[in-house]
């Protein structure tokens, strides 16, 4: 097959586990045999322009008219089977799903998360789960709250572009197929307007094959991974050890994000010496110690779609402890590879943990679970089989329609 990945990278400074996806299908795609061609555009432009740059960009969220005809011309060069469609904000728009001819390739979106509805992106509201325009299918809700960085001026071109686009039925009417990444999410999806039929479930995709570690010859710590921000939980994460005191186990936060700095420094003190920030790593060093720990725990306060450092995890045979919101607790506890505890409650994150730590062999248990649903449920071949048979429904959609 030929396929177009088209794909609007998050800024360099920060991890993002939906740039991670993207290059990994890409390279999973080529090794396959497929021809892969790449329109790739990234945010870091934006900073590099200053204020002019950000004004510009905020201007054209709702319909870019240079990003849609760029890509139709790369569209017509390139010929290809499939036009595969990742993240469309802030530099593309979602104008550019209309870029394919009525008969030209299919098109195929992988939401990584509810910007499609929700103007966060998040589900998430002061720190809080949020749905109201989930459920009222309205982005009104989003400009009065000022959910886009907090700023009702910032919120409203991309309230606008959910609203507009809305209304054109773009997601229907120009998308051949949707992958969701778990079934909480296509739920999500679904209540906020999009068509059912056309979205289909596979889990995201990680490079992180390897064999884990024997139990005794890791560190006896616990990590995080991930982008350091309020969504993710950290806070909670830090005062649940400050309340574990000194029988706490080691706790390394690994990840680069806006809040690092002051987590930092509020961990000195009673938590020197029991919580260590590595900052931004390497894939290959943040793998490493990942690779190294006991426990990783997942302390968001948004309901993820699937996580690739839970995905990373469980490819080292890592148990996790995750926050029971949205898709976590199908993709943790039912598999038997963790144990939720309650989103936002630092007092019930710590008994979870705590009484995890106090049995090393149950936790090594679920470290064996972890890994065997790695390797049923997300190896590469399904990630692969998945992919390919999306594509192919989403041709043959496509041949139908027209």
């Amino acid at each position: 097959m030929k396929i177009l990945l088209v794909h609007n990278f998050y800024g360099s400074t920060s991890p993002s586990g939906e740039n991670a996806v993207v290059v990994a299908e890409r390279d999973l795609l080529r090794a396959a045999g497929h021809e892969v061609s790449e329109f790739f555009v990234y945010s870091d432009w934006i900073r590099e322009g200053g204020v002019g740059r950000l004004l510009w960009t905020g201007m054209l969220a709702p319909w870019n008219p240079f990003a849609r005809s760029r890509l139709r011309r790369r569209i017509r060069e390139d010929a290809p089977d499939v036009v595969h469609i990742h993240n469309v904000f802030p530099l593309l728009s979602p104008a550019v799903f209309s870029a394919a001819d009525a008969r030209g390739p299919a098109v195929v979106s992988t939401l990584h998360n509810y910007r499609t509805l929700c103007a966060a992106g998040l589900l998430l509201r002061r720190g809080k789960p949020c749905d109201e325009c989930v459920g009222r299918k309205s982005a009104l809700p989003a400009i009065r709250h000022g959910c886009y960085k907090d700023s009702r001026v910032m919120t409203l071109p991309v309230a606008a572009g959910i609203s507009l686009h809305r209304r054109l039925l773009t997601y229907d009417k120009h998308v051949d197929a949707h992958i969701a990444l778990t079934e909480f999410q296509k739920q999500q999806l679904v209540r906020g307007g999009l068509p059912a039929h056309k979205i289909h479930v596979k889990p995201n995709w990680c490079a992180a094959d390897a064999q884990p570690l024997p139990w005794n010859q890791r560190e006896p710590k616990v990590v995080f991974v991930g982008r350091v921000s309020a969504e993710k939980g950290v806070d909670n994460l830090l005062e649940a050890w400050r309340r574990w005191g000194a029988e706490a186990p080691k706790l390394e936060v690994i990840g680069d994000g806006p809040d690092l700095e002051r987590l930092r420094t509020s961990a000195n003190g009673e938590l020197s010496g029991k919580v260590t920030f590595t900052g931004r790593m390497s894939q290959q060093e943040a793998h490493a110690s990942l690779s190294r720990a006991r426990l990783m725990v997942l302390p968001s306060v948004w309901p993820e779609g699937l996580p690739l450092v839970l995905r990373e995890a469980f490819a080292f045979g890592v148990p996790v402890a995750a926050s029971r919101l949205g898709a976590l607790e199908e993709l943790v506890e039912k598999p038997g590879g963790g144990r939720c505890f309650n989103a936002g409650d630092p007092q019930h994150l710590l008994q979870t943990v705590a009484q995890l730590w106090s049995d090393q062999t149950a936790l090594e248990r679920m470290g064996h679970r972890a890994f065997s649903e790695h390797q049923t449920r997300f190896n590469s071949t399904e990630a692969l089989a998945g992919l390919e048979r999306i594509y192919r429904w989403a041709m043959e959609a496509r041949r139908r329609r027209w």
